[in-house]
């Protein structure tokens, strides 16, 4: 069956050059965009909970703008001021820049991995005196205790924000060709949204090893793929599917 309409289970994106945009012109494809998870707020209460003081850690470990901006909210409602000689460390380049919003960058002492947490981890390695924070979500990527645990440094999880099921009951009677996912949470989101649905025609696209074994555990056959050597981003794999398929 041809392609024609594909729902991404993720916000649309802010840049009008997004690839998506260029793929549904070049490929005469609709796509439209909806989150099928979104993310809300601890309360201060709940951090203290946790038995989590602000004041007893000389570094914070980034891994999400998420993770920024609810680190610096709790951080206000504790009324905890933040010292000027704080040190961050960030996953990526694109986290770190976002630190803007909230301190002046050049007068900080901000650490950056190029992409991946291992890659972090080789600069946190250098500065192994320090006692970090990682606020997270609740549901954390295993690879990141484990790490942090293997090289020995002091470090305290603070669960400050949750993935939450986002409301799908307008997409009840609404068919879309292909869904893409990103993460278990958006295949689990389906799932409580529609306990019944059926996959019959409707391909079902993935992103990255953890998501494609929720989407097999949930009896879904994945149909598209991403990253592979041959199509590394998500668009890329939706192109060349829908270029074998629609061409039939």
């Amino acid at each position: 069956m041809k392609v024609k309409t594909i729902l991404v289970s993720q916000p649309a994106p802010s840049s009008k050059n997004s690839p998506y945009y260029e793929l549904s012109e070049k490929q005469k494809v609709k796509i439209d965009f909806r989150s099928f998870i979104h993310v809300e707020g601890v309360e201060a209460k709940e951090v203290r909970a946790q038995k989590i003081d602000f004041s007893n850690y000389t570094a914070v470990i980034f891994t999400s703008r998420n993770a920024v901006d609810n680190y610096f909210r709790i951080a206000e409602e504790m009324r905890f001021k933040v010292p000027d000689d704080m040190k961050y460390f960030c996953e990526s380049e694109a986290i770190a820049y976002y630190l803007q919003k909230y301190v002046v960058y050049r007068k900080r002492k901000i650490y950056v991995g190029q992409r991946t947490f291992p890659d972090l981890i080789k600069v946190i390695k250098k500065h192994k005196n320090e006692r970090f924070l990682l606020p997270s979500s609740d549901k954390l990527k295993p690879i990141v205790p484990e790490l942090l645990d293997e090289l020995k440094v002091k470090w305290d999880k603070a669960v400050l924000f949750k993935t939450v099921v986002s409301d799908l009951s307008d997409l009840e009677d609404v068919f879309y060709d292909v869904l893409v996912f990103f993460s278990p949470s958006g295949i689990q989101s389906l799932f409580k949204n529609f306990p019944d649905f059926k996959q019959n025609n409707t391909r079902i696209a993935v992103f990255g090893n953890t998501t494609i074994k929720a989407a097999t555990d949930a009896g879904l056959n994945v149909n598209i793929k991403a990253p592979t050597p041959e199509t590394p981003s998500m668009t890329m794999a939706l192109e060349k599917y829908i270029k074998e398929v629609n061409k039939k």
